[in-house]
């Protein structure tokens, strides 16, 4: 079994992304991540595949030395999932973008995670359509000012792990593009897992919507802002990890250890491979400046996936089948002589 690097994964091709852009950050936790991933399942890369559609963050094929296929707007899950379905033992993972997944592909979409096919959905959210330009996105915020709302847009947006819990989804986690090691981490994370894995990267665009997430990933305030999830661990975030994450009956408070009798032992411990969508759900849809931003892994559980359910339907239709080849079929109804 060959011994990968990340210099075995960067393509010949230069890459043309804005300077600053938050998918530089992407790309390399990728191929950092890839060289482990086919270490772990003893796979080679010609084994791995990345699909993508339209957009920005969908130019990452190019710069993969692996294979890959540029779909077309939206698409990009319904190609990746003939990949795996026809070949399960490809480790494909899928490049797409705010708007690429949730407007034009947003069906595509939700029923890859109601099926469960096991791909790696990384969904580029910068908040903004990039490539063409700068129009508001599925995941633009209420009121911003765009080419295509002047004045200000009056949707509320999508936030994406609420769309990927609530369709059932079995893995979801979330990172910063400015946090690649995390990045990586929930990279792996989503290799090992079985099923639809959604990895949501908070990206910048410089040009088009320079700032977007810098609410909560400013070096100085970071720490206080968002709250990285591990499994097993304590919900505790905070320069000086004092704050921390408990229950107020059925809803979630933010407490600080030490004040108003508060310790450690009040804090909840994060459980992503329980089947707990209700609490989890509440990780996935905190916001700053009630909540801190949950990133990590926030839910990862086993499910049937759909490729394998294929496969074991068709091996027992087959079983039980009275016709094995086209001449059987031919010749297995009603037949007759012409002369």
């Amino acid at each position: 079994m060959k011994t990968y690097t990340l210099k075995d994964f960067k393509s010949d091709q230069q890459v043309r992304w804005c300077p600053g852009c938050g998918d530089y950050a992407v790309l390399a936790a990728l191929q950092r991540a890839l060289p482990k991933v086919c270490q772990e399942q003893g796979i080679g890369k010609e084994q791995v595949v990345v699909v993508s559609g339209i957009g920005c963050s969908s130019r990452l094929p190019y710069y993969m030395n692996t294979y890959g296929f540029h779909s077309i707007h939206g698409r990009a899950t319904a190609i990746a999932t003939g990949l795996k379905v026809a070949n399960p033992s490809l480790s494909v993972w899928q490049a797409t973008g705010d708007g690429d997944a949730l407007a034009i592909g947003g069906n595509h979409f939700i029923h890859a995670i109601r099926r469960n096919i096991d791909l790696n959905i990384m969904l580029f959210n910068n908040r903004i359509y990039g490539m063409t330009k700068g129009q508001y996105s599925p995941t633009s915020r209420l009121g911003t000012v765009t080419k295509t709302s002047p004045y200000g847009t009056v949707e509320e947006p999508f936030n994406p792990g609420s769309l990927v819990l609530g369709s059932k989804g079995t893995f979801f986690a979330r990172s910063l593009d400015v946090d690649v090691l995390l990045c990586e981490e929930i990279m792996l994370e989503a290799s090992r897992h079985k099923g639809t894995s959604v990895m949501e990267f908070l990206t910048n665009c410089v040009i088009f919507n320079n700032g977007t997430h810098s609410d909560i990933s400013a070096p100085q305030t970071r720490a206080d802002r968002t709250i990285v999830l591990r499994d097993g661990q304590k919900m505790l975030f905070g320069s000086d990890r004092r704050k921390g994450l408990a229950l107020d009956g059925w809803r979630l408070k933010v407490v600080t250890i030490g004040e108003d009798g508060v310790t450690e032992d009040d804090i909840l411990t994060h459980h992503a491979h329980e089947d707990n969508l209700g609490l989890q759900m509440m990780l996935a849809d905190m916001r700053w400046p009630e909540f801190p931003v949950a990133l990590g892994v926030i839910r990862d559980v086993p499910a049937p996936t759909y490729e394998e359910s294929v496969r074991v339907q068709c091996e027992e239709v087959a079983a039980r089948s009275r016709v094995h080849t086209v001449d059987e079929l031919l010749g297995s109804g009603a037949v007759w002589e012409v002369k």
